[in-house]
């Protein structure tokens, strides 16, 4: 019977570990590490966001898509979920919520990169 504790154990533990694995993932763009969606999409950081909290709402959110978190989602290092006032849940990156952008047409493209001087690439360590 311990044994098959322990393996169910280690099932569950991969399967949280899984959840996040899914929801993002390092990509070379031009040289440089960053963080995508799980399709390839890169994800940004908006400077008016505070650590732990969203300020992307309504029609920011409509441009600036919050990179979703799934129910049963744990957080792993450094990526934490953020809980959205509007009840739904959110990846965050170092602290900090984190963002696809609709003008973003394919895997790799990179065009919210400084939009308005608050938007910027999350650049894997």
């Amino acid at each position: 019977m311990k044994s098959i504790t322990v393996g169910l154990a280690a099932l569950l533990l991969g399967t949280a570990a899984s959840f996040a694995a899914e929801a993002w993932k390092e990509a070379d763009v031009g040289g440089t590490r960053i963080y995508t969606d799980a399709t390839g999409m890169t994800l940004y950081s908006y400077d008016k966001d505070e650590k732990g909290k969203s300020n992307c709402y309504d029609k920011c959110a409509t441009n600036w898509p919050p990179l979703k978190a799934a129910a049963g989602a744990k957080a792993n290092d450094e990526w934490t979920i953020v809980d959205r006032t509007d009840g739904t849940r959110m990846w965050a990156y170092d602290g900090k919520p984190v963002y696809t952008f609709v003008k973003d047409k394919k895997a790799g493209d990179m065009t919210g990169d400084g939009v308005g001087d608050v938007w910027h690439v999350v650049k894997a360590d």
